[in-house]
């Protein structure tokens, strides 16, 4: 059996750091046929207006490998998440008829620019970086996880230690605060778009400190290094599932409304009849009695969405912030 290695080509190394992204972005810039794109990179086209990539019309353009990769957002333990994966990659490779393999991204911008050097072709993205992924890579958004009723979502909530004089948003003025990083929804743009409105400034009323990932951001306010955190409901719920933390430690302040969670992407240049296999292998997979499932409480299936509906409060967020899909910005 190939590794993961022989699987993404000798390259692959280089391809998924990155570090190589202005050069695959320079790349880009060369002359192509004008058509309407949107927020789009110069790669791709969006004809149909749906703001995400069109499939090549060009049918030798379109890729159909024989190995698939999927890798899902990057989190504090990769090797604990490859086998929380392996009930639903083994029911992939079922139903497309292919060898798929699972391959744990250092971070979001390497995982955007695998997909966009074609290393990549199956990902969840966070919600955050969701839009780069789309916007330069042409990835496509079709499933999130929810239940049967078709409910999905997360919150972002903003934890303090139990014993804090944190009582209120504006009672963390000149703490220590930790976001995640700066593509993150929950963990650092919705903050900057929503907190103004609840009394507290970040970077005006608080130092931002970005801690890397939501897990960090977490065991950083149990740990007494940050007063207090904004962080995703669902990850923080599976910390403490797994037994990282301990609720009784910390208190929730305050929470939003929900977001959109991890979107499920397929590449925009693959085979449309592999597409429908992918889709298919998604929306029949059933979390219950799987490790999955006991990962993700409360899920049961996967949900068709589109990037242009359900996304669209994120990018009201990001539009908020001044965000630009550009590589330097996902960084």
């Amino acid at each position: 059996m190939k590794s993961i290695k022989d699987a993404l080509k000798p390259s692959a190394k280089v391809l998924l750091s990155a570090a190589v992204f202005p050069l695959m972005m320079g790349l880009s810039s060369y002359s192509m046929a004008e058509c309407a794109r949107g927020a789009l990179d110069k790669m791709y086209c969006d004809t149909d207006g749906d703001l995400v990539a069109d499939l090549p019309t060009d049918s030798s353009k379109w890729a159909d490998p024989s190995t698939l990769i999927f890798a899902y957002t990057p989190v504090e333990d990769p090797a604990v998440y490859a086998d929380i994966w392996q009930p639903f990659i083994d029911h992939l490779k079922t139903v497309i008829g292919r060898d798929v393999r699972f391959f744990a991204v250092q971070s979001n911008a390497a995982q955007v620019e695998a997909m966009r050097s074609g290393r990549l072709h199956i990902a969840g993205f966070s919600t955050g970086p969701t839009p780069f992924a789309v916007n330069l890579a042409g990835a496509v958004p079709f499933a999130l996880m929810g239940s049967d009723e078709g409910k999905f979502g997360y919150k972002l909530q903003v934890y303090t230690q139990a014993n804090s004089d944190i009582r209120t948003m504006a009672d963390m003025k000149g703490k220590r605060i930790a976001h995640t990083s700066p593509t993150s929804n929950s963990g650092n743009l919705a903050p900057r778009a929503l907190f103004p409105g609840l009394g507290i400034v970040p970077d005006t009323d608080y130092e931002v400190t970005y801690s890397g990932s939501h897990d960090q951001s977490m065991l950083g306010v149990v740990a007494g290094d940050y007063d207090a955190a904004p962080v995703a409901s669902e990850v923080v719920e599976r910390m403490a599932a797994r037994g990282l933390y301990d609720p009784k430690e910390v208190r929730i302040v305050w929470e939003s409304a929900s977001f959109p969670t991890t979107s499920y992407n397929y590449a925009y240049n693959l085979n449309p009849d592999l597409v429908k296999k992918i889709k298919e292998a998604f929306y029949t997979f059933d979390f219950r009695g799987t490790a999955l499932g006991d990962e993700f409480e409360g899920v049961e299936k996967f949900v068709p969405i589109t990037y242009q509906e359900n996304w669209s409060v994120i990018r009201e967020i990001q539009k908020a912030n001044g965000v630009q899909y550009t590589p330097d910005q996902l960084k």
